[in-house]
């Protein structure tokens, strides 16, 4: 028998945005300025950066498993040049940083390998002279974390940044992210076509209010797409978000799941009916992918998700991934190096399954709705959610869905 959890009714406060509240850090650092930052993430993600912003002189950094936070350094410790090493998980020293450091070198840096060409970790040598900016082109089709960590320090660089992006643009949104926060603190720039100009100025940073997650969001409508009903208050989100995971409000339309904002954030509810096919590129917001892969096996709607390059060099390779638990689970998926298609989903069962995270937070999180079908399922190393979204486990439990 089925749990009864599948009518799903609470209100939930989500954390602030990890990619929003690391951009607020990198400025203020970059700035030399500081303000008050309302509604900080508490991912672990950003208190790492937080902290090793305030050990900024060590010759000795390390960013761990910390992806954005690896990439904003990079750049930042660049400007300084004090013979520093950034040192990074296992991980993290198979995910390539060539293309940032090429850009960096080109700018006027001196970043050198401390190992294997290409990859973490990484010296910041003292220039010839500073770091002057200019022109550069960029592969634009790799990881935008690379464009916004030059893009945070162009306004400090005597020449500025004429960035020029080679190339298909992956994660697009985050890349107006990073612009419009800049806006925000007093920087003027100019996007056209596939040049960025940020002429050299000053920063004016402001006191913000850090919107709640939009990614976080992804993992409650699963659970309303996976729901008898769904009565579930989301609140700190933004109808004009700058994040591009808001994208949800459309996508979940395909799934029988309504959005109506409300001045506390927004209500999540479930209709009956669902599309019967989703096909969907994910290149601007692929942080959902995975939450959206589950929740079609979980319906057992046929899928084809495409502009999932980026995945590959995660914390694990979570196309990869998201086969073989989804398999192990009775769905049949087949997946390229971009695209992963559902061929067959998952049935109800009170079987007991379990699924294997890869020191990855967003397989936790993108596989725990399926708990509504699969009333025994166990999610190993539960604790990785800490790096983006700390108390997902105990907002599941206000809904009632409890995996102790």
């Amino acid at each position: 028998m089925l749990l009864d959890i599948r009518k799903l009714k609470g209100q939930v406060k989500l954390n602030g945005s990890k990619s929003i509240s690391n951009r607020l850090l990198m400025m203020q650092a970059v700035a030399e300025q500081e303000a008050p930052i309302v509604d900080l993430s508490n991912a672990n993600d950003t208190v790492l950066l937080a902290t090793l912003l305030n050990k900024i002189d060590a010759t000795l950094l390390d960013a761990e498993d910390a992806g954005t936070t690896y990439r904003f350094l990079t750049a930042f410790l660049a400007l300084q040049g004090n013979n520093q090493v950034l040192m990074g998980s296992k991980r993290m020293a198979d995910r390539p940083v060539e293309i940032l450091v090429d850009a960096l070198n080109t700018l006027g840096a001196n970043v050198a390998y401390v190992g294997r060409e290409g990859y973490p970790p990484l010296k910041f040598k003292k220039p010839v002279e500073d770091v002057k900016g200019g022109y550069v082109e960029l592969d634009a089709s790799v990881s935008s974390q690379y464009i916004s960590a030059l893009l945070l320090i162009a306004p400090v660089l005597p020449n500025g940044l004429q960035l020029c992006l080679i190339g298909k643009v992956t994660s697009r949104p985050y890349i107006q992210m990073t612009l419009n926060l800049m806006e925000q603190n007093g920087i003027l720039y100019r996007w056209k076509d596939n040049q960025i100009v940020i002429p050299n100025q000053s920063y004016k940073i402001k006191t913000t209010t850090v919107e709640a997650d939009w990614s976080a969001a992804s993992y409650f409508y699963a659970l309303a797409g996976l729901s008898d009903s769904a009565d579930i208050q989301l609140n700190g989100l933004h109808q004009d978000s700058v994040q591009g995971d808001a994208i949800l409000t459309e996508i979940g339309l395909h799934f029988g799941i309504i959005t109506q904002f409300n001045n506390k954030g927004l209500a999540l509810s479930r209709f009956t009916t669902h599309t019967e096919y989703f096909e969907y590129d994910f290149a601007d917001c692929p942080d959902i992918a995975q939450t959206i892969a589950v929740l079609c096996a979980g319906l057992n709607i046929p899928a084809h998700l495409t502009g999932l390059g980026t995945l590959t060099i995660k914390e694990t390779n979570r196309i990869e991934a998201l086969k073989i638990e989804l398999e192990k689970l009775g769905a049949k998926v087949e997946v390229t190096s971009n695209t992963l298609t559902i061929k067959k989903g998952i049935k109800a069962s009170s079987k007991v399954f379990t699924v294997d995270t890869y020191k990855d937070h967003r397989m936790a999180m993108a596989f725990a709705p399926l708990k509504l079908i699969l009333p025994n399922l166990i999610i190993n190393s539960p604790e990785v959610v800490q790096k983006s979204y700390p108390n997902f486990w105990r907002d599941l439990a206000i809904l009632g869905i409890d995996f102790d």
